[in-house]
């Protein structure tokens, strides 16, 4: 449960390094009512497979069709299977009024950290993305990691700025931009955490890998654990080879069909866990599962990724 903000640092730091970071998809029912059980019984099966750290109701986890209630009931679920075993980062968003809502729902639920998903619609100076992370600092416990994405994009200044507010300690980087995130790094101090968010992480992992942000989200974690844990070791351990056939015969492909179209970088992930009967149901509107097409590609795909690291669907 929620700790100090330099335990939790510690304790994220020591996941990133010791596996992929979680983004479990969040359970619904076929009426798209919120499926508490399926959920905890998916969570269960996350954290059986070792992550870094388990990040619930985040961008995976359709944080944005999520009523405030749900939310409570998704933060608790993961932080009572999680079990202090990793530390548990729940998503927050939109305005910062909004956020601290949410802020206040996950501490009172027992999250360890906070991830603050892009703000809502408007694009803003440099001042205002700044301003936005210390309004909610200022009303929440719980540390913070930035996320970088779509319309929030920091400057090497601006990052230098939100590193010095108390209780943000890290960033997450969604812009693949490497230019840029190594002028990021360079302005931030000693222990500021960054991680790879890119869309389907692991295409680049080895390029971040380079600027020196070696830890990444997977969200092929959240349907193939087996796939994922298998890529994380190749690439730690070195083995290009691997590396290169994963990529080339499973997660290029992968990508391809993401790309087809918009919202596939969620409902495709559901869509493959629901493949390997995982209890997840299906996506909330406005985004669409895949089509009768679409589901017959991604299941030839997932049986092959799966029988490279000889695993089964």
């Amino acid at each position: 449960m929620g700790g100090q903000p330099e335990s939790t640092v510690r304790r994220l730091r020591d996941g990133m390094a010791d596996g992929v970071l979680s983004f479990p998809l969040t359970s619904f029912h076929p009426d798209g009512s919120l499926d508490v059980e399926g959920f905890r019984t998916y969570v269960a099966g996350q954290l059986a497979a070792g992550p870094g750290a388990l990040f619930p109701a985040c961008g995976t986890g359709e944080f944005f069709s999520l009523a405030e209630d749900e939310y409570r009931q998704v933060v608790a679920v993961a932080v009572e299977e999680a079990g202090g075993r990793v530390p548990v980062v729940a998503g927050v968003g939109y305005g910062w009024a909004q956020a601290a809502r949410f802020a206040r729902v996950a501490e009172e639920a027992g999250a360890d950290a906070l991830l603050v998903l892009p703000h809502y619609l408007v694009a803003a100076p440099q001042d205002g993305l700044v301003a936005q992370l210390e309004q909610l600092a200022a009303r929440t416990s719980l540390p913070l990691i930035a996320y970088q994405r779509g319309q929030v994009a920091y400057t090497a200044a601006s990052l230098a700025r939100i590193a010095r507010i108390p209780g943000v300690v890290g960033l997450k980087d969604g812009h693949s931009d490497l230019d840029r995130l190594q002028r990021l790094t360079l302005a931030a101090p000693d222990g500021f955490l960054f991680f790879n968010g890119a869309a389907t992480a692991e295409i680049q992992a080895r390029a971040y890998a380079t600027v020196g942000v070696p830890a990444y989200s997977s969200a092929v974690h959240a349907f193939a654990p087996e796939i994922a844990d298998a890529f994380f070791a190749a690439l730690r351990g070195g083995d290009h080879d691997t590396v290169d056939k994963l990529l080339r015969d499973f997660y290029v492909p992968l990508v391809e069909l993401r790309d087809r179209v918009p919202g596939y970088a969620v409902s495709l992930v559901k869509a493959a866990a629901r493949l390997r009967g995982r209890p997840v149901g299906p996506v909330r509107a406005p985004l669409t599962d895949p089509s009768p097409a679409d589901l017959a590609a991604l299941r030839t795909l997932l049986t092959a990724g799966l029988d490279l690291v000889g695993a089964s669907l």
